[in-house]
C-alpha cells in the first residue's frame, strides 16, 4: 500500500525555511539542498530490512544487524535533482546512481524526455527517484513510468517541496510508489510554480536564470 510521508523533523523544517528565502545565494542553496536530502534519506530508509550476521569483535563473537534484501540506487531527475545526490550518497555510499533527463515544455507544462541512463541491475534495486520540487507532477510521473518501462519494480520518490496537485497526480498514476516530502505547500499558481515554494530550484542550485 502506498505511503505519503511529509517530514516533520525540526532540522528539515528549519533548513527548508532558509532554503525558501530570496536572499539565500547559490552556494548556500546547494549546501542546504544536499543537507536536507541527507536528513530525508535517513527518514525514508527507516523501513529497510535487516538481517542477523555473526561477527567477531575484539572481545568475543556476537550477532549484529546488517542491511538485507535489495541494493539501492539514486536516480535524480535532471537537472535540479542532481543537487540531492551527494546528500543521499552521504547516507548510502554504496548506492549506484542513474540519471533521467526531462524538461518541462513552457506552453503545455508537460515533460519531454531527452536522457535516460540507469545502472544495469536497476530492476534488482530499490530505486530512489529524487527531485527538489513536485509541482504539476508531470516530470515525476513520466520519470517513474520510464523506470517501470525498463523493468524497475521497487521505486520510492523523494522531493523537498510539493504542491497538493502534484501529490494527487502521483498517487493516482503511481499508487505503488511511496512519496517522501519535505514540505507540502499550498497550491500551484497560473505559471505552474509552487506557492509559496522557492522559485526555480534548478536556477537557484546552478546560479542560472
Amino acid at each position: 500500500m502506498q505511503k505519503t510521508v511529509v517530514m516533520n523533523h525540526p532540522l528539515i523544517q528549519h533548513k527548508i525555511g532558509i532554503l525558501r528565502r530570496t536572499e539565500t545565494g547559490s552556494k548556500d542553496f546547494r549546501e542546504l539542498i544536499s543537507e536536507i536530502a541527507m536528513y530525508m534519506c535517513y527518514e525514508a530508509t527507516r523501513d529497510l530490512k535487516l538481517k542477523d550476521v555473526e561477527i567477531e569483535t575484539p572481545i568475543c563473537r556476537t550477532t549484529v544487524k546488517e542491511l538485507s534484501g535489495k541494493k539501492l540506487a539514486v536516480v535524480p531527475i535532471l537537472r535540479a535533482g542532481l543537487g540531492m545526490v551527494d546528500g543521499m550518497l552521504a547516507m548510502i555510499p554504496a548506492a549506484k546512481v542513474g540519471h533521467i533527463g526531462l524538461y518541462r515544455d513552457p506552453k503545455t507544462l508537460e515533460p519531454v524526455e531527452y536522457y535516460c541512463k540507469l545502472p544495469a541491475d536497476s530492476d534488482e534495486r530499490e530505486v530512489f527517484v529524487v527531485d527538489p520540487m513536485l509541482a504539476t507532477g508531470g516530470s515525476s510521473v513520466a520519470a517513474i513510468q520510464m523506470l517501470k518501462d525498463k523493468g524497475v519494480k521497487n521505486i520510492r520518490f523523494m522531493c523537498i517541496i510539493a504542491a497538493p496537485e502534484g501529490v494527487e497526480r502521483m498517487q493516482k498514476t503511481h499508487p505503488d510508489v511511496d512519496l517522501y516530502i519535505g514540505a507540502l505547500d499550498d497550491h500551484l499558481n497560473e505559471h505552474g510554480y509552487i506557492v509559496p515554494g522557492l522559485g526555480d530550484a534548478g536556477d537557484r542550485i546552478f546560479g542560472t536564470k
